[in-house]
């Protein structure tokens, strides 16, 4: 048995088998469903259920709240039919980031410490190809004897070569092997690009961007393209670090700021270890100190889950629409594992 499903903005329908979810089955037909952690834990793959009804497999609040669910909306990732469906993407035709999925094996053409526990990775594709992705997507890379993992392009789209900022997690076999062993020349086999908090280019509102750690990757792609492709909005950069230490590509974004005006970058340390001038907190909390109205604003958010949903709910409160807020939650995979386990 098998349920057919349709989408509003997409022109083939296609089919999911009996118990199988909706984004497994839309991925496994080439439909560029937007999605994100495959798990029930980002809401990237937050649609409209317009007809039809589903199961639901468990999920975070923060993916889809009640109050959401309740006015139709559903995740992708975690709905299994329970009968024939429509459905209709959140974003309009007008900002699908429909590009080709790309798999290829890639050289690893340096490995550079930013700081005590994040490497930036340069991958560079085969000869004459380049990846064909949006400022803040994200790849899959699977490094030698490593399961393959997800990470987000620090490089913007016109750039052939891929950088990734990739931060060493506890208990992490791939990050530990990229900061203890990767060296030039090795091979890398890259598949993207995926997710769907990239820079939404006909917007012409202010950008708020808030980044936590290597959430700056995604940001700094975002933020970079914006100004390369001469968007007109003023854009208001947060970058949110635990410690001096942990603070990096400042230079760079200092030199963008003088270049471009319209940037604005603030630096914010949550528990510094000594005496600072910089600002002091939760990312989010000076980001709500900064701004009573958001309303007309777009937000792009990285970085990790407790400060992605803190923000949001912030923006939220200064009224900026929820469609307005496009935001990556960076879970590990044991983060993205436990849901799966009560499934």
């Amino acid at each position: 048995m098998s349920f057919r499903v349709s989408i509003r903005q997409w022109p083939s329908p296609f089919s999911v088998a009996a118990g199988g979810t909706v984004l497994e089955a839309a991925l496994a037909a080439d439909v560029p469903f937007p999605h994100g952690c495959r798990s029930g834990n980002c809401g990237a793959c937050k649609c409209r259920l317009e007809a039809g009804s589903v199961d639901l497999k468990p999920h975070s609040h923060f993916a889809l709240g009640q109050e959401e669910k309740d006015s139709g909306l559903i995740l992708a990732c975690r709905a299994v039919p329970r009968e024939d469906l429509h459905l209709a993407w959140l974003q309009d035709d007008a900002e699908l980031a429909a590009h080709p999925l790309s798999r290829f094996t890639g050289e690893v053409l340096s490995v550079d410490a930013l700081t005590h526990d994040i490497r930036r990775v340069r991958i560079a594709p085969p000869p004459g190809m380049r990846m064909e992705f949006s400022a803040g997507q994200y790849a899959r890379l699977t490094f030698a004897g490593q399961p393959p993992r997800d990470y987000s392009m620090a490089s913007r789209p016109d750039q052939t070569v891929l950088d990734f900022h990739i931060r060493a997690v506890a208990d992490g076999s791939a990050s530990s092997y990229v900061a203890e062993r990767l060296t030039a020349g090795e091979t890398v086999e890259v598949e993207g690009p995926f997710g769907s908090s990239w820079l939404r280019e006909r917007h012409r509102g202010p950008i708020i961007a808030i980044a936590g750690g290597s959430g700056l990757a995604p940001i700094s792609s975002i933020v970079e393209t914006a100004i390369a492709k001469d968007l007109p909005q003023p854009i208001y950069l947060y970058a949110g670090f635990r410690d001096e230490r942990d603070v990096y590509l400042e230079e760079r974004l200092g030199e963008l700021a003088r270049a471009h005006p319209k940037l604005s970058v603030t630096i914010v340390l949550s528990e510094p270890s000594g005496p600072t001038e910089r600002r002091v907190g939760f990312v989010s909390d000076v980001v709500g100190a900064d701004f009573d109205d958001l309303d007309g604003c777009k937000a792009y958010l990285a970085g990790p889950p407790v400060m992605v949903e803190a923000a949001v709910e912030m923006l939220e409160m200064r009224d900026m629409r929820p469609e307005d807020i496009h935001a990556d939650a960076f879970y590990t995979e044991a983060e993205k594992a436990a849901l799966d386990r009560t499934s």
